[in-house]
This record gives structure tokens, sequence and C-alpha cells, in this order.
């Protein structure tokens, strides 16, 4: 675990480490609500809202392009039904890195996003009606993430806000590994082709630049 985190860790610094005489840079915060679900057709789903928030760094480009990764601790989860509901929730060292185009209108900036992003999980809990939430076994979960995510977004002096849908394409469970203590079977033949998506809304706080 600690390898993933320090090459997540390395790889935001890196990104970070650009010099200022390419191009104007400014850091910050982000944060913001997590709307997530799962596709699983099989069962009855519904999105949960969860958090993030983290680090980033914005370098503008020329021609209204702009660069910007984050490190961010990522919160996601669904809640599925059978014959009982369960709650799935898990969380995630994540490096987004938003590629971004839109024209500097003075005032504000409208931007479109493009965001592929990697991650690997640091907490994993699951609760069942009446039953208290209980951290999960890690046996037959996929840890790594990775996925895209696109929307748009609004830059009005040293804040933004994005509003993005993310895909996430790696499984979420080994369906050939048992799953001891932890997922019943159902749902690890559920997510064994399926990992946590959702819609995000982000607001980031900049400093430092020349605006």
């Amino acid at each position: 675990m600690k390898k993933y985190i320090i090459i997540l860790a390395s790889a935001f610094l890196l990104l970070a480490g650009i010099s200022d005489s390419v191009a104007q840079s400014r850091y910050g915060v982000i944060g913001g609500m997590t709307f997530s679900t799962s596709r699983i057709s099989e069962l009855s789903r519904a999105p949960m809202t969860q958090w993030h928030a983290g680090l980033t760094y914005k370098l503008d480009l020329p021609l209204g392009f702009s660069l910007q990764p984050s490190l961010v601790y990522h919160a996601k989860g669904a809640r599925i039904k059978d014959q009982r509901q369960f709650d799935i929730r898990m969380s995630y060292l994540e490096l987004p890195v938003s590629f971004q185009w839109g024209p500097d209108l003075l005032i504000f900036r409208p931007f479109l996003d493009v965001t592929p992003y990697i991650g690997y999980a640091l907490g994993n809990q699951l609760a069942a009606s009446g039953m208290e939430t209980s951290r999960n076994s890690w046996a037959g979960l996929n840890r790594f993430e990775y996925g895209l995510g696109l929307g748009i977004g609004l830059e009005l002096w040293r804040f933004q806000v994005i509003g993005r849908y993310n895909w996430n394409f790696g499984p979420l469970s080994s369906a050939g590994e048992a799953m001891q203590g932890g997922f019943v079977p159902f749902i690890n033949d559920a997510f064994s082709s399926n990992n946590f998506g959702g819609f995000t809304l982000s607001l980031a706080i900049l400093f430092g630049g020349g605006k």
C-alpha cells in the first residue's frame, strides 16, 4: 500500500513542480460532494452521497488551455438491495489530472474539463440493514482504480466550480477469489466487472499567480 501512495504523491509533486517560467501557476485546496453508484443491472441500486477533499495545482497554458492535477482523498459508495439493503463504502487516494479549455472573459472563465485519474483504496466498509457498519475484508477486492471524468467548470477570480461525471473502468472485485469474512457472494458477482462511478461537484480555492 505504501508503494502506491508514494507513487501517487510523487506524481502529483512532479506535475506541480513545473517551472513558473513556462506559464502562470497557482495552487490551492479542492473539495466537494460525490454522488456515487455502480452499474449493477441485476440489483436495485441507489446513489450514495459521499465527499472528496485535497490539494490542487493549476498551470495556465497558451490559447485558453490549462492543466490542473490534484491529490485528493475520495470517499465513494453504493447502496444495493437484494433481500436486504447493503451499503458499501470505500475511500481512495486519487490523482486526477484535469485538462481544461476555456476563454478568459476577464471577469470569469467558463471551461470544458477532461480528467483521467488513478487511485488506490485506503478504506473499506460494509453495512447491512440491521447491523452496524464494520470494516470489510480485502480478500478478492481490487484496490487499484482508474477512470475518466468529463465535465464543465466556471472560474471566478480565485474560485472554481466544477461539475463532472466520472467513469471508473476497473473492476471492484475479482470474481474468481473467495471473499471470506467480507462481501456476500452475490455482491462479489455483481461487482466483478464494475466499479464506482458517478457525479462530483467540486469547489476549488486557488492562491498565488497574478490574478
